[in-house]
């Protein structure tokens, strides 16, 4: 048996993309910006992706844009807004526990003349609206805060961070959604955001795919140039298999996507429960209220035993799970997440990150209690000797 527990690195792609992506790669392979009827097919194939998309979050089909993947959505909106206003300010805001493709952007940013405001977080990896509030100011041009944290799965407040961004500056927000499309409500137009941030592989679809809405009443500048596709934004011949297999991907987690979040949510509480049952010593992080964390992710921690030491334990038993974000985990340091949201080094050493899928099963879940529970007493007697 394998139990495949680090579906926020990536999903297993459902049986109905895969078949998808395949016609497209034997049959209709077309260049999407081709006149004749093998074009024609390849751009109905684009449509039909923008389409699905478009209708999951509630926007138009000329705001999505396609990229590929979050980390390229995330340095489009960042870079694209900046470039386009530079003469309206060098002040921007983001938060301290953001992703790599986010943070690293805002630190290129700091040596290009940005003063960079990163907003701390709680014990719980929210953000103070207030200290948000006080962070503003007139010359402020954009702030980015990501829906669902990569790491605990704390979710922002933000369609309240959106009210107070457009009543004391009205600069632009963009969110990073990587976590939170498809796990949970997206409505970028009625939560207040300019622009989101959404990838292919977080949600049984392809990798190196992904969306960004723009709001349609804004501009943003192109980081790559070439022959306009895109709407101009992001040049490039189009990988039409991978957003036909977007597009499948979306039409298949709408189909049941409240029935989805119910089965996440039980797998998530039925896991926090046996870990408490079984385990001492053990903390889980982020939010105790349940409408303030994603139901697929789960971040816990263990005294005095190394998460990575503890990940391969559990490799052994074909259980696999994570240390923390898989952009970066092959890195050396600390959880960047962990360090801001308080937690000491002794806990943040020791902390795996369990995320699910609709995959996973209840027993599953039973069977990876078990050999977590084996292994942690075996690696603290180790410890103790």
């Amino acid at each position: 048996m394998e139990i495949y527990l680090d579906n926020s690195a990536t999903t297993k792609p459902f049986d109905e993309v895969i078949e998808i992506m395949l016609n497209y790669y034997k049959y209709d392979y077309g260049n999407p910006s081709s006149l004749h009827k093998m074009g024609i097919n390849a751009e109905k194939g684009i449509k039909y992706g923008r389409r699905e998309i478009a209708n999951f979050l509630k926007v138009d089909e000329s705001e999505v844009l396609f990229t590929s993947g979050g980390t390229e959505g995330n340095n489009i909106a960042i870079m694209g807004v900046l470039n386009r206003n530079r003469k309206k300010g060098k002040h921007i805001i983001t938060t301290k526990i953001e992703h790599p493709s986010v943070l690293n952007v805002f630190k290129y940013l700091e040596g290009c003349g940005y003063e960079v405001t990163y907003l701390k977080v709680d014990n719980s990896g929210k953000i103070s609206i207030e200290e948000l509030k006080s962070s503003l100011r007139q010359d402020t041009v954009l702030v980015s805060v990501m829906m669902v944290n990569n790491e605990v799965g704390t979710i922002q407040p933000i369609q309240d961070i959106s009210s107070i961004v457009k009543k004391y500056n009205n600069c632009f927000f963009h969110v990073d959604g990587v976590q939170a499309f498809g796990k949970i409500n997206c409505y970028p137009k009625q939560f207040g955001i300019d622009l989101f941030t959404i990838s292919g592989h977080k949600i049984h679809g392809p990798k190196g795919i992904g969306a960004l809405f723009v709001n349609k009443d804004i501009f943003i500048d192109p980081i790559v140039f070439g022959g306009g596709q895109e709407g101009g934004i992001r040049s490039g011949t189009e990988n039409v298999p991978a957003i036909v297999g977007l597009g499948k991907a979306v039409e298949v987690l709408k189909k049941n996507f409240y029935d989805n979040f119910k089965t996440l949510n039980i797998l998530r509480n039925k896991t926090i429960k046996k870990i408490l049952d079984n385990i001492d010593n053990v903390q889980i992080n982020g939010p105790d209220n349940i409408n303030e964390v994603a139901p697929h992710i789960l971040s816990v921690s263990f005294d005095n035993i190394k998460g990575e030491v503890l990940l391969h334990s559990l490799e052994q038993d074909n259980i696999y799970v994570s240390t923390g974000s898989a952009c970066s985990s092959k890195r050396n340091g600390q959880s960047h997440v962990l360090k801001g949201m308080g937690l000491p080094i002794s806990m943040i050493d020791g902390t795996i990150r369990i995320s699910f899928s609709l995959f996973n099963t209840e027993e599953e879940i039973d069977y990876f209690v078990l050999s977590l529970k084996r292994h942690v007493n075996f690696l603290r007697k180790l410890i103790r000797r």
